[in-house]
């Protein structure tokens, strides 16, 4: 009975984890509906989506403990991001554009880590986190590249009027230095480790709950 308590704790987490990363990933690539504040925008999506992956893929795992299964986990997650955006797309959504598996490369270096170092948990932690809060924005731009022809997109389709207090003053000239990949990728190298570690966390309280 323990053991299939277990798994079942297990494929929940996993379902709850995915599903919460395809909420956050949905509108990923959408910087055309953010003219005003697109690079902003851009940073904080791949920040989202470097923890919502680390978090689920460490899980996945350290739970299983064989390498390959972080890449199994983005998989899951761009799959359901595709039949999320197919749904949007077929009620006429204005998509001009592919999610691409964006995930995938980064999940495949956490699984890295984890087989060079022989399954250390520390080593995956601190490198598998900073590898992959460092490359997630750099493949995340891939998105920005498959979007058609964004100022038609924009005009053909304007966005909502942003309240007052989200109102650019002026262009943003300059902000972040220009480099949104730099922000997003030192950011989530930090944060990466964390949400690794909760990842790792996560999979240790799911035992001792089970065992109690």
């Amino acid at each position: 009975l323990m053991v299939w308590l277990r798994r079942c704790t297990h494929y929940l987490f996993i379902v709850v984890v995915a599903v919460n990363s395809t909420l956050l990933t949905i509108n990923a690539g959408d910087y055309i509906f953010y003219t005003d504040w697109a690079w902003t925008s851009y940073t904080v999506f791949s920040i989202s989506q470097t923890l919502m992956l680390i978090v689920g893929a460490t899980y996945y795992l350290t739970f299983t403990g064989v390498p390959g299964t972080a890449t199994y986990y983005a998989l899951i997650m761009t799959v359901y991001t595709w039949i999320a955006k197919a749904a949007w797309f077929s009620l006429g959504y204005p998509y001009d554009f592919i999610v691409t598996p964006v995930w995938l490369p980064s999940a495949m270096l956490l699984d890295l880590v984890y087989w060079a170092t022989k399954k250390n948990k520390h080593s995956l932690i601190l490198f598998g986190g900073v590898l992959v809060g460092m490359s997630l924005p750099l493949f995340n731009m891939v998105n920005l590249i498959t979007v058609a022809d964004p100022l038609e997109t924009a005009f053909k389709y304007p966005r909502p009027t942003l309240p007052p207090y989200m109102t650019p003053i002026e262009p943003q000239v300059g902000k972040f230095y220009n480099s949104p990949v730099a922000l997003g990728a030192g950011a989530g190298a930090v944060l990466g480790c964390t949400f690794a570690a909760l990842g790792c966390k996560l999979n240790t309280w799911t035992y001792r709950w089970m065992a109690a």
